[in-house]
């Protein structure tokens, strides 16, 4: 009798342990993008979907979609009438901390479910080939000088990423962050059209979206915000360190999901996004896009936001951007 009750309680516990890992999606998967085509987010969205694509990682279909406008908000919101679906990515920024910080946004990031951090990307300021502006350097003496007539563009909602890049470089060059004059986009490929176009003076943006323009002889790439300088197209543009301007500062990726989701639900997606973060074609992504590995999940990554949101709202406090 003792061993049949020993052989039904490992039966109930092998079942119960099978129901905990067996969810998988059962329709098509969406990654949303809250921004328009063309930028960091586009390309990161759809390099998931094409290593999860290539190497079979699911049995559904995955598309990728864009819902931008309102400073990232129509995207959160579209997520969030979806608490509970699994089958809802969204790509989260350092803008959904920040937004929150300056006002913008009632949306926090506890509204979402932290899946997993996917990379670290380095920022350029970049003018227009015909600009004046020829170095780094060339562009300290201006924004020291003339930042009022500068115009600055970059997506997508003031208080980003992108703007506490710029407002660290001029604090680093002792110029005022008042100064600046952004306009801001939908998405970063509309900000660099502006600039190619001759309709501002300079664009904050990923270094993977200013390349292509620049290897085209229509940009000018002045200064990156790495540690040490990038491979490839990026190798001959120096840091900021390296031209004097005490600038670090990368903005990373996460994947979020809708409030709601099951323990096992996030397993899956933490599971799957390792394997897409091993895969020999992801690999060759971060190459191409300049991008920096930066894989976590878990109780590290929300230790990591909570981190992140701390030390922005001092920066954006220190930059008179909060809302206080």
């Amino acid at each position: 009798m003792r061993a049949a009750a020993i052989l039904i309680a490992f039966v109930f516990f092998c079942s119960g342990l099978a129901h905990a890992q067996a969810w998988t999606p059962q329709k098509n998967v969406e990654i949303v993008v809250p921004v328009a085509p063309g930028g960091t987010n586009d390309k990161l969205a759809r390099a998931i979907e094409r290593t999860m694509t290539t190497g079979k990682l699911l049995s559904s279909s995955i598309t990728v979609v864009h819902k931008p406008g309102g400073g990232n908000q129509i995207g959160y919101a579209y997520v969030n009438q979806h608490a509970g679906d699994p089958h809802i990515l969204l790509i989260g920024t350092t803008t959904l901390l920040t937004a929150h910080i300056t006002g913008q946004s009632k949306v926090h990031y506890t509204d979402f479910t932290p899946i997993a951090s996917i990379f670290n990307d380095y920022l350029v300021l970049t003018v227009n080939v015909a600009s004046p502006v020829k170095s780094g350097k060339d562009l300290v003496a201006r924004m020291r000088t003339d930042a009022q007539n500068t115009t600055l563009g970059f997506a997508a909602a003031l208080g980003n990423h992108h703007h506490i890049a710029a407002g660290l470089f001029m604090r680093s060059i002792g110029a005022s962050v008042r100064d600046l004059k952004p306009v801001i986009f939908k998405g970063s490929s509309e900000s660099l059209i502006a600039l190619m176009g001759g309709h501002i003076q300079l664009v904050s943006t990923g270094a993977g979206n200013a390349v292509p323009h620049a290897t085209s002889g229509k940009l000018r790439i002045v200064g990156v915000s790495a540690t040490q300088r990038l491979p490839g197209a990026m190798a001959d543009v120096p840091t900021w360190k390296e031209q004097g301007v005490n600038l670090d500062y990368g903005s990373w990726r996460t994947i979020l999901g809708p409030k709601g989701l099951s323990p096992e639900q996030v397993a899956y997606w933490e599971r799957i996004l390792r394997q897409v973060t091993e895969a020999p074609d992801w690999k060759a992504e971060l190459d191409r896009y300049f991008w920096g590995n930066y894989f976590f999940t878990g109780p590290t990554l929300r230790k990591n936001l909570d981190k992140e949101y701390a030390d922005s709202k001092a920066v954006l406090v220190e930059l008179g951007l909060a809302k206080q």
